[in-house]
């Protein structure tokens, strides 16, 4: 996920981190390499010369001229412009109508959209005790009604039966009715798409809109097609208006375009992510997460949640706790790889811990089990007090956990030196907020 992009930001920042004190001429040489990224990571040409100039304005200030860290400085500031570009903090989808919610789901061919609307239907029905119903008006794709109603019976949610050459607008209307009938407090509308924008998809669509005046249209973008897809949802929104988009095919993005660019282009905010092709691959957009992994500092706030749907509350607090006082020890982070089987795709959960994104980039293949099993043989090999307080690991420590774990003390030291990093990199987040963050995120504070 982005990982060209972070590659690139990692350089500029590892090359101002051994410049001494800021200087404005330090700060436009790093500046010019941000932006170069930026560009190749192919956000939109407006997008980048605002973020530019924000993050410029704030750098140059008097108070960060006197500080001593200038990495750390620019850092901070990239990371709040990131995070606003792609929209500041997560916004909901606002089911506050009344029932049933009335959502429309528009987009391109190719973009993921039928697979969105069964997503997010499974959302809603687990996450906010919804009882959707599915209808698909895509009357030129028999296998895209065909998909919906198979997608439908794996979450458990019903499909109004649609046919090929059914006019689109009574199909909307008669699962509107239905809908009210049957008692779901939701209905969703699968649309038809194109290969690109055009006139009869758009009279199509508006007319749908005016028959059943819905409460929502989400707009599905992919990701991969960088800021393409801003501008095909500013075309979209310019006709229909529409109220958020569904970013499609993100763990698979490694520019960012898409992200960095469509909130600004549209005004739309971005509100679910699709991360994996399982339905459950579908996730509340969080602009200030994704900024973190962005900058390689991991995404402390969604390993904890779901830590907690893997394990109880009080070990879920516990462990906030200790990334908030920067606490965490290597048994710690034993706990955490055993836990990676259960918390979803290895790269996936790796990449949320701080200090190991370029672990994750190996994750699922062969390398990066073994990675994973070689940690496991080093912590094993460590005694309790070890574990607890990895300072006292010295030379001869470290040549009897190598002979104990068969590493080599080569090994030893590679993993020391990246749960040393880790734990730098919690003290970033916390810098920046984040242990408020998470206490918010938790339920555990105000």
């Amino acid at each position: 996920m982005f990982d060209t992009l972070s590659d690139r930001l990692e350089g500029v920042f590892r090359k101002l981190k051994g410049q001494g004190r800021i200087s404005e001429r330090n700060i436009e040489e790093a500046l010019r390499e941000v932006r170069l990224a930026l560009l190749e990571a192919d956000v939109n040409i407006k997008v980048v010369r605002d973020f530019i100039d924000h993050v410029k304005n704030k750098a140059l200030g008097q108070e960060v001229l006197r500080s001593l860290t200038p990495e750390q400085h620019l850092v901070k500031f990239v990371y709040t412009e990131l995070a606003q570009a792609m929209g500041g903090q997560a916004r909901e989808l606002d089911l506050k109508v009344k029932p049933p919610v009335k959502i429309v789901v528009v987009g391109l061919q190719g973009a993921g959209k039928t697979s969105s609307v069964a997503k997010l239907a499974r959302w809603l029905k687990l996450e906010r005790k919804r009882h959707p119903i599915l209808a698909s008006t895509d009357v030129y794709r028999p296998a895209a009604m065909e998909q919906l109603r198979v997608l439908g019976a794996q979450i458990g949610v019903p499909v109004l039966d649609s046919h090929e050459g059914e006019d689109p607008i009574e199909i909307a209307t008669r699962a509107l009715a239905r809908a009210e009938a049957g008692g779901h407090d939701a209905v969703l509308i699968d649309t038809a798409g194109r290969l690109q924008i055009d006139e009869e998809l758009m009279d199509e669509l508006s007319r749908l809109k005016a028959a059943i005046n819905p409460h929502h249209i989400l707009f599905v973008a992919d990701a991969m097609t960088g800021q393409e897809a801003a501008n095909v949802a500013a075309g979209f929104h310019e006709r229909l208006g529409i109220s958020g988009v569904i970013l499609t095919k993100l763990d698979s993005d490694a520019r960012g375009g898409a992200a960095l660019s469509v909130r600004t282009v549209t005004g739309a905010p971005i509100l679910f992510a699709g991360t994996a092709e399982k339905l459950d691959g579908f996730e509340i957009f969080y602009p200030d997460r994704l900024a973190q992994r962005v900058l390689g500092m991991g995404d402390v706030l969604t390993l904890i949640e779901k830590t907690q749907q893997n394990f109880d509350q009080a070990k879920a607090k516990e462990l906030e706790r200790k990334f908030k006082k920067n606490e965490f020890t290597i048994t710690d982070f034993a706990e955490q790889i055993k836990a990676l089987k259960k918390m979803g795709s290895i790269g996936d959960v790796i990449g949320m811990i701080p200090g190991l994104k370029k672990l994750a980039a190996q994750a699922d293949s062969e390398n990066a089990n073994l990675e994973l099993k070689r940690i496991q043989a080093i912590i094993s090999s460590m005694t309790i007090q070890e574990r607890e307080n990895h300072l006292i690991i010295n030379g001869k420590r470290r040549a009897r956990i190598a002979s104990g774990s068969g590493t080599s003390v080569q090994d030893v030291n590679r993993f020391l030196k990246q749960f040393d990093q880790t734990r730098k990199v919690m003290k970033k987040i916390t810098k920046l907020g984040a242990g408020r963050m998470m206490m918010r995120g938790l339920g555990l504070g105000s």
